[in-house]
């Protein structure tokens, strides 16, 4: 007998699909059951079904495919949920198999009993209960389509029942995605060029849409003399081989790119989401080009909108383009100079005995790490220096809870990244409260053989957290963190542990790391004191920051402010 279960495999096998990431449960038995005898696909077995949502989104975005994880009845899939906002944010196809109770218990308030339906309505562009065997595997196929074509999260709720009963029709269907090329219509190409062709001074705004539109970006910056201003997911397709680049703007960039923003008379968008209307220029005029057009217009006012994929219609509109000279790409790109070298000043080593500046081993990660090497900063002070210094070739990729801003998200999407590739180089830029949030799920890089490698930026503290109350004038509150040694704690699981405590020792730590064949982890102390400044200072965060100042000594802490001015003192001289 076929049941449903098994026609699901057989399904996903014929699609594609190489993996499933989860954690049993007797709910999702025949999923497993069927999956244990199809050798061509692996279960993925994750401590933690957040980790295993984490990993999918990693893997889609590694491969533009759909990737699959799975969740218990109740709680089991209920721990997806983080992981699926954070893949339905950045726009890549996952199927999420939410496992339900019996179907005669729906509705009576039974053991674990949720309404997956509707928890993960909001974190997915399809969702839906398989009530009868009859529904599949036709609601798989729209899943798949669904997920594939809108780029977001597909989940199907099936009670265990469901999935081991005979399945009504053994249909086996491969989902192709459809190609397709989005232009604008002339007059509207017409109308933007107008607005770029009069501006005096463009300054060009990137992110994850200009993926695959390098050289196409490059020619109108070349056209229209234009700074290319990138957002973080923008940094890897943008940053590398372009004489146009000034960094970025925004909580995490530059002081040039916030510049190169403020000084522009017209902005050109490319792809891009950037969520911080306080970066835009309010008199500058805007042309923005999205694939989605109702993501135009969202986070600033719009002259023209140009619904369409990037690198068809930069193309289109590069003809349309008058050659433009002016001083706004030289002085931008000047300014950029300066600001780049006040930040490598930064990257420097730490007196011996103290803890290492995190810029530093940011650099030293770069440095020292391969050719396409795939980086994924936790959220928090790791993402600040992942952004400022690891550097784009083109062939390394830039990973991370970008748009949604989990914290935990490192370890998880490595373990994503690895399933799919055990021979790229993985390294994480691990916070010490990320690390420790899903910390078992080091154990998986364990059972499933694969070489993560870890490097822990250990300031004993939620660091960024910290930077934030004191910027609101508040004392840093309830953010200490009482560490254990991460390197004995990963040689506990069996991970080769290297623990860092002088800059002199960061290089020779990350080469042993590196080459070792295996998962490793190099536990890093780094200064809790380090700024992570913004590109631009508020008026509020510099009041906040003197209230938190006279507050630090009124309350006898003032061996902080000490130990605050006395690791930032070289961002003055």
């Amino acid at each position: 007998m076929v049941t449903v279960a098994e026609n699901l495999i057989q399904t996903l096998s014929l699609n594609g699909v190489k993996r499933i990431y989860g954690l049993p449960g007797d709910s999702l038995n025949a999923i497993t059951e069927s999956l244990r005898t199809h050798p061509e696909m692996e279960w993925v077995h994750v401590r933690h079904e957040e980790t295993a949502a984490f990993a999918a989104g990693a893997e889609a975005e590694m491969t533009g495919d759909v990737a699959v994880c799975a969740g218990s009845c109740g709680p089991g899939n209920l721990h997806l949920i983080n992981g699926l906002y954070d893949a339905q944010r950045s726009r890549v196809p996952v199927l999420a198999l939410a496992a339900h109770i019996p179907t005669e218990e729906i509705g009576t308030t039974y053991f674990q009993e949720t309404h997956p339906q509707e928890l993960f309505r909001e974190c997915s562009v399809y969702v839906e209960y398989v009530a009868d065997p009859k529904q599949m595997p036709r609601l798989l196929e729209i899943a798949l389509r669904t997920a594939i074509e809108q780029r977001g999260v597909a989940v199907l709720v099936i009670p265990g029942d469901v999935a081991s009963a005979a399945a009504h029709d053994d249909r086996h269907t491969l989902v192709r995605k459809a190609r397709s090329a989005v232009v604008p219509l002339p007059d509207q190409l017409q109308e933007a060029a107008g607005i770029l062709n009069t501006a005096r001074n463009v300054t060009i705004l990137g992110g994850a849409g200009t993926a695959g539109a390098h050289a196409e970006v490059m020619q109108l910056a070349e056209r229209l003399a234009s700074p290319i201003v990138h957002a973080m997911r923008g940094k890897e397709h943008l940053e590398y081989d372009s004489p146009y680049d000034v960094g970025m703007t925004g909580l995490l960039g530059f002081a040039s790119g916030y510049k190169a923003m403020y000084e522009a008379d017209a902005i050109l968008m490319l792809g891009t989401d950037f969520p911080y209307p306080q970066f835009y220029p309010d008199d500058a005029r805007v042309v923005q080009v999205d694939l989605r057009g109702e993501q135009i217009g969202r986070r600033h006012p719009v002259d023209v909108a140009l619904v369409g994929g990037v690198q068809e219609t930069a193309a289109a509109l590069v003809p349309l383009l008058e050659q433009k000279k002016g001083r706004h790409l030289a002085d931008a790109r000047k300014h950029y100079a300066k600001t780049r070298a006040k930040l490598d000043d930064l990257a420097t080593p730490a007196r011996k005995g103290a803890a290492v500046h995190p810029q530093y081993l940011a650099r030293r990660i770069s440095a020292l790490a391969a050719e396409d090497a795939v980086f994924i900063p936790d959220v928090g002070s790791p993402v600040v220096y992942a952004a400022r210094y690891l550097e784009m070739n083109g062939r390394r990729r830039l990973l991370g809870s970008f748009s949604h801003g989990s914290m935990a998200n490192a370890v998880p999407q490595a373990i994503g990244v690895l399933a799919q590739d055990r021979a790229r180089q993985t390294v994480t830029l691990s916070g010490d409260g990320g690390l420790t949030m899903l910390l078992g799920d080091l154990l998986t890089l364990v059972q499933m053989r694969l070489p993560a490698k870890v490097v822990v930026f250990n300031n004993s503290s939620l660091n960024f957290v910290e930077l934030e109350m004191k910027a609101a004038g508040q004392l840093p509150f309830a953010t200490s963190l009482e560490n254990p040694d991460f390197a004995a704690v990963a040689r506990a699981m069996g991970i080769k542990g290297i623990r860092v405590e002088d800059s002199g020792d960061v290089d020779a730590a990350l080469t042993e790391a590196f080459a070792h064949d295996g998962p490793a982890l190099v536990d890093v102390v780094t200064d809790p004191q380090e700024l992570t400044i913004p590109p631009a200072i508020q008026f509020e965060q510099a009041k906040g920051f003197a209230l938190y100042s006279l507050r630090t000594v009124l309350s006898g802490r003032g061996d902080e402010l000490f130990d605050l001015a006395k690791t930032n003192l070289r961002r003055l001289f």
